[in-house]
């Protein structure tokens, strides 16, 4: 009897493994934890942050005496937010979450280069038009990526 149990102990446990990493996989280390809405939510939070560390550079920039410590802090956050959205968009969608398979693979992969580029731009200037570029064209890969029902989600949730 106590054989009979632990066989299908044994058969369940497989079975659940075997399934949960199919359905999970998408971290280097199938964890299960990552959200693909929270990521989109992220590059747009740190978009936010790259565009308020230009304002503050601009801003720095133009006063007299040059507060150069703070000038270089809103740099080195601006490049840090940017190398974040880099990160995110290779790292996680790129490297796990965009498979040749799936449907639209070419337009996911290209606005994700795109978003790749727009970020490098942001981290070389602090043209405002970089940051809604990038903007746009979350939007754009979130309507290319998201089902009906994800997207209705973010809508609800978006603040």
């Amino acid at each position: 009897m106590k054989s009979k149990f632990f066989i299908i102990l044994a058969q369940v446990v497989l079975f659940l493994g075997i399934h949960s990493s199919a359905v999970m996989a998408h971290c280097e280390i199938p964890c299960g934890i990552y959200n693909d809405e929270l990521r989109v939510k992220l590059i747009m939070e740190h978009a936010t942050t790259i565009e308020k560390s230009m304002n503050q550079i601009v801003q720095l920039s133009g006063e007299t005496p040059i507060n150069y410590n703070q000038l270089v802090r809103w740099v080195t956050n601006k490049e840090d937010h940017a190398n974040k959205v880099q990160d995110i968009v290779s790292q996680y969608f790129m490297t796990q979450r965009i498979k040749p398979e799936q449907e639209k693979y070419t337009e996911k992969v290209t606005l994700l280069h795109q978003m790749l580029v727009t970020a490098m731009k942001c981290k070389q200037t602090t043209e405002l038009s970089n940051v809604e570029k990038l903007r746009e064209l979350t939007d754009k890969f979130s309507e290319l990526y998201f089902d009906a029902a994800a997207k209705e989600h973010m809508k609800e949730h978006k603040h």
